[in-house]
Parts: C-alpha cells; structure tokens; sequence
C-alpha cells in the first residue's frame, strides 16, 4: 500500500485517469499487470481538509520487482499512467502500519 497526496487542482486528473484505466484501457491495464507480475490493484481516493490523498494496494508477491517493471516500460498506458501520477504527486502522507496479516 501507498498513500500520496494529491495536489488539489490535479484530484479530478487523477479520478479521470484511474476510471479511464478502470474503464476503456481495462484491458491495457490488465497486460501491465501480467507484466509486472501484480495480481490485482486498487485505488481510492480520500478527501481530507488537508486536501486529497490517494491510498494505492497491489497485490504482487515481489513488489519491488513489479515497481521496477512498472517504472520500465515503454508502453504507452504505464507512459501516460507515470505522467499523471508525477504531475499530481503532493507528496508522502505519514502514516503507521497497525496491521499486516496474510495466510501465504
């Protein structure tokens, strides 16, 4: 899981985005994930007084593989996907992990 700030005039970029790639590029989405060894992907959307944060979970069993793979590619999705992200990254949201249970 991460959780990043969105930068307030970005927020409805960033919703557009994420139901785009939930949307017509589905299936686009779905081959960088094979790619990137990620078996499912998940993103909300918080709205806070401090402004937006977006909270991301994958699934993957070598996470810092799939991020590489991610970071990588040269297909136009993950190109266009790094760009909104970059252009609405507020920064990091301190937070604490108070749970972690997995039964593999």
């Amino acid at each position: 899981m991460s959780f990043r700030r969105i930068k307030a005039e970005q927020r409805d970029a960033v919703e557009q985005w994420l139901a785009e790639l939930n949307g017509p590029r589905r299936d686009e989405a779905l081959e960088t994930l094979r790619n990137e060894g990620v078996r499912h992907e998940s993103a909300s959307i918080i709205d806070t007084s401090d402004g937006p944060i977006l909270v991301y979970a994958m699934e993957s069993d070598d996470i810092d593989q799939a991020r590489a793979v991610g970071a990588a590619s040269t297909l136009p999705v993950d190109r266009r996907h790094h760009d909104v992200m970059r252009t609405a990254d507020g920064g990091a949201v301190s937070h604490r992990l108070v749970l972690d249970v997995s039964d593999h």
